[in-house]
């Protein structure tokens, strides 16, 4: 084995007879070492992405959350509940009014959801970190605002300046509607006291009041939609989530951060699975210049692998020696690709340098985020060297066994 090595080695940096070859060769390894540092880029900026939405929604969604697997509302003021306030693993514990409604700024109006939040919400999000004009207050002494998202805003353009308070409209329980809107509807009235900026998808729905006046709108006077729960730091969610579950049983359902996104979470992840195997298949047609190279080479040496045969070298020995020589043309283009990846996405990293086109300062970042995995960088390393090596084979196999016969005879 290590004979077969240190030809092949030997093979790969020795000027062949047909100067073809070595050009076909080098364009194999550059080939390899594109598509891996293809990959590691590619895979690195989904990471990037998925860390920043990830990031994103946590300043918003609760670590569990507690919702009715059949119905909307529920008595949070109970034996089951209490103890779950007093574990030791919960931090905060708030309790959530949220539904539809309509709401209207002059002649502008736009369907959102309404948020109404207990007290201990604002210590349990970062949603205050979030705000882009005004800021995050639910209420002070003498009145209740309402702290509304960016696209919510735009779309009923109004400003934490707002002269006239945001119309609130939501049918009312158990009457025949009629054309009266103050027969049909509860109405409400508030003020906006700070535009947070999340996600396109949380700032263009959600509108967080405070929930005594969510649950006054909402005809809910002692009940809830849903509990959100924030656990302490160092706390395993996987744990802390079946333990409550334990202690609710089958009517209520409890739900992590991802489990609250969850289409989106595995969209992502499909996402980047495709990614991955069309970068691989890209490769696998960059591999095709192994193949050309390999059967030249072997048709090169064909004198040697006489010499070889006649001082005793068998049919494996040989066939090892192409083998190698063929592998070690993706194990170089894997060090080089993987190398310069990590060094791309590095720099990327560290300064920025290709920017989001269009971003003109809207976007919560101005470059493309990277990050490195290296679980990913392993999947990669090993997949090349997959590749290189059933390159390697089919001629090794086919054709060196063709040229063996030959000399058999």
């Amino acid at each position: 084995m290590n004979l077969s090595f240190y030809i092949a080695k030997r093979y790969l940096f020795s000027k062949k007879r047909t100067n073809l070859i070595n050009i076909i060769s080098a364009i194999s390894v550059a080939g390899m070492a594109i598509g891996t540092m293809g990959l590691i880029i590619g895979l690195s900026g989904f990471n990037g992405f998925d860390s920043l939405i990830k990031s994103l929604f946590s300043t918003f969604d609760p670590d569990l959350k507690i919702t009715l697997v059949e119905g909307k509302s529920f008595d949070s003021d109970n034996q089951v509940f209490n103890e779950i306030r007093k574990m030791k693993d919960v931090l905060f514990f708030a309790e959530v009014v949220e539904d539809n409604a309509l709401l209207r700024n002059e002649n502008r109006q736009v369907l959102a959801t309404i948020k109404g939040v207990s007290d201990d919400y604002s210590k349990m999000t970062g949603l205050d970190t979030m705000i882009v004009d005004g800021e995050f207050k639910l209420k002070d002494e003498n009145n209740q605002y309402a702290v509304i998202g960016q696209g919510v805003a735009y779309y009923l353009s109004i400003g934490v300046k707002l002269i006239d308070p945001i119309s609130i409209y939501v049918p009312q329980k158990g009457r025949r509607s009629n054309l009266s809107i103050e027969g049909s509807f509860n109405q409400g009235y508030i003020y906006p006291s700070g535009i947070f900026s999340v996600q396109q998808e949380i700032d263009s729905k959600y509108i967080i009041v405070p929930i005594a006046f969510a649950r006054t709108l909402f005809e809910l006077p002692e009940k809830v939609n849903s509990v959100e729960l924030k656990l302490k730091e160092g706390v395993s969610v996987k744990t802390a989530k079946a333990a409550i579950a334990a202690k609710l049983g089958n009517s209520f359902v409890v739900k992590d951060r991802y489990q609250q996104h969850d289409y989106l979470y595995k969209t992502m992840q499909g996402e980047k699975y495709a990614v991955y195997l069309i970068l691989i298949l890209i490769l696998i047609i960059a591999s095709f210049n192994i193949v050309g190279s390999l059967t030249m080479l072997i048709i090169d040496k064909k004198e040697d692998i006489g010499i070889l045969q006649s001082m005793g070298a068998d049919k494996p020995l040989i066939r090892n020696i192409f083998l190698f020589e063929g592998w070690s043309v993706s194990f170089l283009g894997a060090i080089i690709g993987t190398l310069a990846g990590i060094a791309i996405c590095q720099a990327q990293i560290a300064y920025g340098f290709v920017k989001l086109q269009g971003g003109g300062g809207s976007f919560i970042i101005d470059a493309y985020p990277m990050k490195i995995i290296p679980l990913d960088i392993v999947l990669i390393f090993c997949s090349v060297l997959l590749i290189g090596f059933i390159a390697a084979w089919f001629p090794v196999k086919h054709i060196s066994g063709k040229f063996l016969a030959d000399e058999a005879h």
